[in-house]
């Protein structure tokens, strides 16, 4: 593409150049026109004089409306006077290339001035906003530090299908959908398919796709539709080796965010990007209890015994701050009760862990149960029949110790930059109530 990038203009001094972008702002004097044109990498603004010389010009800029596209041609000047970088664009030609006919029903530049809801209604002009372009260039670089970390240790990006004949994790909490003559259902996550894919010598795999949860969950950090980020690998000796995995892939994530953004993040979101050191403070879900009972009073109900809650997640949080100046750790220990079936246990104890950051669990991740005769009886137990079976088959002819764990995209951008909902860190978003745009 031969569009130029606005950020770039300053290397094309006294030359030629060709503008695209919005019509940000047109000021109609009247000895001169002024019109500030926007695109996602910055402001230019160009000048016309009205001396008669621009006239045909002149006449365009008249009936230019805002929101508009155009394309400039024209000569770049220095123009220490002009407070937007102190450069102007004398225009030779101008074509709009598409005409914003209404006023605007949002006021994207003000995100205060209308609630989340409007502004999801009319997402298409509310990420036009300066700091929604900001927050998705951030999320972006997230992924490719931690994609690029992994393609340096031999992982394989892998698809794997979004249409299932069977729960991905349990009978409840999934979608049907109408597959010809049957029923499909759309991907909890792509678990039994990334531990194929260690079934099948693949070893090293991670995906990055959205899953489906039909949970009625209107809280912040939840959603219905979500982008995973998830790891599988073979030839583990525990799940510490699953631990000592994620936390290379963050640190790496997360440096790579800091080196390109971070002073910008402080400046537009007003948070630090704290690039963690290994390794994560580990405690179990017992002895965290009791730290909680003891330091802050707080008692978990019984309804969630042997499991984790939001006030307990941010209390551990607090907790990890206080003991070892550590926004990230790790809980391992959970009950049975509260895991699924193809976690691996020893004398009863899954061997797997949440890890919780900013005071919210961004991943459950565990060592897998490989052995198909142990695997087959905790599917019984957890009342799991014919829905497993197709998943039972990969473990039936050999397959390596193996364990990974998944990273939620969107909940990870809501945290490192401190947005009150996760609406505002996902492209659109799907909950309960809400299905379109």
């Amino acid at each position: 593409m031969k569009k130029m990038k606005f950020n770039e203009l300053k290397n094309h001094y006294n030359e030629e150049v060709v503008l695209e972008g919005f019509v940000d702002k047109i000021r109609d004097l009247q000895y001169v026109q002024f019109v500030i044109l926007r695109d996602r990498y910055g402001k230019v603004q160009v000048t016309l004089e009205k001396d008669g010389s621009m006239e045909e010009l002149n006449k365009i800029v008249s009936s230019l409306t805002i929101e508009s596209t155009v394309k400039v041609t024209g000569k770049l000047l220095e123009n220490e006077k002009v407070k937007m970088g102190g450069m102007e664009v004398i225009p030779t030609q101008i074509e709009v290339t598409s005409e914003s006919y209404h006023e605007l029903p949002l006021n994207y530049k003000d995100m205060n001035s209308s609630g989340i809801d409007t502004r999801m209604d009319l997402r298409f002009l509310d990420l036009r906003n300066e700091k929604n372009q900001l927050m998705f260039q951030i999320q972006s670089t997230l992924q490719q530090g931690m994609r690029e970390w992994l393609y340096e240790q031999d992982f394989t990006e892998i698809h794997t299908p979004k249409l299932i004949g069977a729960a991905s994790e349990s009978g409840s909490d999934v979608f049907e959908v109408q597959y010809f003559d049957t029923t499909a259902y759309l991907a909890q996550s792509p678990q039994f398919y990334k531990q194929m894919a260690m079934s099948s010598g693949f070893e090293k795999v991670f995906e990055v796709a959205p899953c489906f949860r039909a949970e009625n969950s209107n809280t912040n950090r939840h959603a219905t539709e979500f982008t995973s980020f998830d790891i599988e690998c073979s030839y583990i000796d525990s799940f510490l080796d699953v631990m000592d995995l994620e936390e290379d892939l963050l640190i790496a994530g997360l440096s790579k965010v800091k080196e390109k953004w971070g002073d910008k993040i402080q400046e537009v979101f007003g948070k630090e990007v704290v690039v963690p050191t290994k390794p994560f403070p580990r405690i179990k879900l017992q002895d965290l209890y009791q730290e909680l009972k003891n330091r802050y009073h707080y008692e978990i109900p019984t309804e969630d015994v042997g499991d984790m809650n939001a006030e307990a997640e941010k209390l551990t949080s607090r907790y990890a701050m206080e003991e070892y100046g550590h926004e990230f750790i790790f809980v391992t220990d959970f009950s049975a009760k509260k895991r699924a079936f193809y976690h691996m246990r020893k004398e009863g104890i899954p061997q797997g862990y949440d890890l919780i950051w900013r005071g919210c669990e961004i991943t459950t991740g565990a060592q897998r149960e490989h052995r198909y005769d142990v695997l087959v009886e905790q599917a019984k137990e957890k009342g799991l029949g014919k829905d497993v079976e197709f998943y039972l088959e990969f473990f039936r002819y050999g397959c390596p110790p193996h364990g990974g764990f998944a990273l939620g995209v969107d909940r990870l951008t809501m945290l490192l930059l401190g947005t009150a909902t996760i609406k505002e860190t996902m492209f659109l978003f799907r909950g309960p109530n809400r299905i379109t745009p």
